[in-house]
C-alpha cells in the first residue's frame, strides 16, 4: 500500500514538471514592448461544438475567430494546438504625420454617407473613419483596422492648392475649409463653411475636408506708366522736369472730355480680412484671382470712366484734381466692399498731362510764384530794416540799463558800508555795557566770597573755642585738662628715671643722666 501511494507521488510530480515544461516551452509567448499579441481561436480538436464567428465581425467567447481584444506586452501561456498566436506591431505616429483609419469589420455604411463615426474598437460600419489619428503610439488590431500615415497633402488644380493631412496655418493666414462631405452629428454640410481656422496645426482627414490657406491683411496693387529710363537706369526727363513715357499703352491712358491723351498712375491697397476669406475662395478660387479679376480691372475701368468727364486742365490743377481723386476712391471701394474685399487707400499718384497743355499752366504758375517772390523779398527787406531799427533801440536801451545797474550797485555799496559802521558802533557799545555789568559782577562775587571766607574762618575758630572750652567744662579745671593733653601726647613706650637732685649729689649722678639725654637727642633728630 505504501508502494503504491509512493508511486502516485512520483508519477504526479513527474506530471506536474512535465506540465510546467510543456507550459514554458511550447504554451510560452513572450511579446516584447512596442507590439501585442493577437490570438485566433482555432476551435475543440475532438470533442465540442465548432462554433464559427459571424463574417466580418470579431469572434465571440468559444467561438472560431480572431478575438478583439490585444495582449499587451509580456509573457503569455496559449497552447499553439487550440490558438493561433501572432505578433503584430503598435502602430506609431510620428510629429508632422497622421493616420487615417479603414474601418474593415462592422455592417455596410447607410446610403448617402461616407464616413464612419466613432474611435478605434467603438465603431459599428466599414469604412473610413471621421477622426484622424494625430502623434502617438495606437495599440491596433490590424484585421479590424487598417493604418495610413500620411504627411501634409496637397492638391493643386487651377491654381488653387487643398491641403490636408497635417496642416500647418502660419500667422498671418487663415484656413477656409471645403467639407466633402456632410456630418450628421454636427450638421455641418459638404462645400465651404463660413467659419475660418486660426493659424496653428490642425489633423484633416483627406475624405472628409479640405483647407485653402489664405493669407490675410492689407497688399499693394499698382498700375503705373512705363518711363522711358537711360543707360544707367535714370528716368528721363522732358525740359518741364516731367518723366518722359516709353510706352504709351503702359498704365492707366485715357482721353479727356476735351480731347487730349492722359495717362496716369495708381496704387490701392486692399486686403482680405479673416471673415471674408470662404466668400473669396467660394466665388475667385484663391487671393491672387482677386487682384487679377477685380482689383487691376477695377483700378482701370473706374479711373478712365471718371476721368474722361473731365477736361486735362481740371485734372492738373485746382479743386477738380481733388474731386476726381475722391470720386475714384469711393467709387472702387463701394465696387470692393459689394465683393467682400476690404480698401485701406486708393490713391492717384500722378497724372502726366500733354505738355501743350502743361506748359502754359506751369508758365502761369511760375509767373505768379515769380510775383510772389518779389513781394517776398520786400517785404523781407523791409522786415530786415526793422530788425536793425529794433537792434539799435534793444543796444540803447542795454546801455541805459547798465548805467542805471551800475548807480544802484554803488548806492547799495554805501549803504551797505554805513549800516557796517552803524552795526559796529553799536556792538561796541553793547560790548562796552556787558564788560561793565560783568566787572560789577565780578567785584559783587569778590565781596560775598570774602565775606564767606572770613564768616567760615570765624565759625571755625568759634567751633574750636567752644570745643576747648566743652572739654575744660569736660576734666572740671584748665590744669586738668593740659595734663590729660600732655598724657596724650606722651609716646606709647616711656621710661622714666627718677634723679635726686639733692645738695652734694649731682656729680654722682651725672654719668647716668648724661646717656639718657644723649639717647633722647638722638631719637629726637632722627
Amino acid at each position: 500500500m505504501f508502494k503504491a501511494i509512493k508511486i502516485i507521488v512520483v508519477l504526479a510530480l513527474l506530471g506536474g514538471i512535465g506540465f510546467l515544461a510543456f507550459a514554458w516551452t511550447i504554451n510560452r509567448v513572450y511579446v516584447p514592448v512596442g507590439q501585442s499579441l493577437q490570438l485566433r481561436y482555432k476551435g475543440p480538436l475532438i470533442f465540442g461544438e465548432r462554433k464559427m464567428a459571424k463574417p466580418g465581425h470579431f469572434a465571440d467567447e468559444g467561438e472560431i475567430g480572431i478575438l478583439a481584444k490585444l495582449r499587451g506586452p509580456g509573457r503569455h501561456f496559449y497552447c499553439p494546438i487550440w490558438w493561433e498566436r501572432t505578433r503584430v506591431a503598435d502602430q506609431i505616429v510620428n510629429p508632422g504625420e497622421v493616420a487615417l483609419v479603414r474601418s474593415m469589420l462592422g455592417s455596410d455604411l447607410p446610403e448617402g454617407q461616407y464616413m464612419v463615426d466613432g474611435d478605434l474598437g467603438k465603431t459599428q460600419y466599414k469604412g473610413i473613419l471621421r477622426k484622424v489619428f494625430g502623434p502617438g503610439r495606437y495599440r491596433v488590431n490590424p484585421y479590424a483596422y487598417e493604418f495610413r500615415i500620411v504627411q501634409t497633402q496637397k492638391n493643386t488644380s487651377g491654381g488653387q492648392t487643398k491641403y490636408a493631412g497635417w496642416v500647418h496655418i502660419p500667422t498671418g493666414y487663415v484656413g477656409v475649409v471645403t467639407n466633402l462631405a456632410g456630418n450628421p452629428t454636427t450638421g455641418a454640410k459638404a462645400g465651404i463653411q463660413d467659419h475660418v481656422l486660426p493659424p496653428g496645426i490642425y489633423p484633416i482627414n483627406s475624405k472628409e475636408q479640405q483647407v485653402d490657406i489664405i493669407e490675410i491683411g492689407y497688399r499693394v496693387a499698382a498700375v503705373a506708366v512705363e518711363k522711358d529710363v537711360d543707360r544707367k537706369g535714370h528716368v528721363r526727363l522732358d525740359d518741364a522736369g516731367e518723366p518722359m513715357i516709353k510706352s504709351i499703352e503702359s498704365g492707366i491712358n485715357f482721353p479727356s472730355n476735351d480731347g487730349f491723351d492722359i495717362h496716369m498712375d495708381y496704387t490701392a491697397i486692399w486686403g482680405v480680412m479673416p471673415q471674408a476669406a470662404p466668400e473669396i475662395i467660394r466665388t475667385f478660387g484663391n487671393v491672387a484671382a482677386v487682384q487679377d479679376k477685380v482689383v487691376l480691372p477695377q483700378i482701370e475701368s473706374i479711373c478712365r470712366n471718371n476721368g474722361s468727364s473731365h477736361a486735362a486742365v481740371d485734372l492738373l490743377v485746382g479743386e477738380d484734381r481733388q474731386k476726381f481723386q475722391n470720386e475714384v476712391s469711393h467709387a472702387f471701394e463701394r465696387v470692393l466692399t459689394e465683393k467682400h474685399i476690404s480698401l485701406l487707400y486708393g490713391l492717384v499718384r500722378h497724372i502726366y498731362i500733354p505738355r501743350e497743355v502743361r506748359e502754359p499752366i506751369q508758365n502761369a504758375f511760375v509767373a505768379d510764384e515769380l510775383k510772389l517772390t518779389r513781394d517776398q523779398e520786400q517785404l523781407t527787406a523791409k522786415e530786415e530794416a526793422l530788425l536793425k531799427e529794433a537792434e539799435q533801440k534793444v543796444q540803447l536801451e542795454r546801455e541805459k540799463i547798465r548805467a542805471e545797474t551800475e548807480k544802484m550797485v554803488a548806492q547799495a555799496v554805501a549803504e551797505g558800508h554805513k549800516t557796517v559802521g552803524e552795526t559796529h558802533a553799536q556792538t561796541g557799545k553793547f560790548v562796552a555795557e556787558i564788560d561793565r555789568k560783568v566787572a560789577e559782577l565780578q567785584a559783587q562775587a569778590t565781596v560775598v566770597i570774602g565775606q564767606a571766607n572770613a564768616k567760615s574762618q570765624q565759625l571755625s575758630a568759634e567751633a574750636r573755642a567752644q570745643k576747648f572750652k566743652l572739654a575744660v567744662a569736660a576734666f572740671g579745671s584748665p590744669e586738668a585738662y593740659n595734663r590729660w593733653i600732655f598724657a596724650s601726647n606722651l609716646p606709647e613706650q616711656v621710661k622714666l628715671k627718677l634723679i635726686y637732685a639733692g645738695e652734694g649729689t649731682f656729680w654722682t649722678d651725672l654719668k647716668e643722666f648724661a646717656p639718657a639725654m644723649l639717647g633722647k637727642m638722638v631719637n629726637e633728630k632722627k
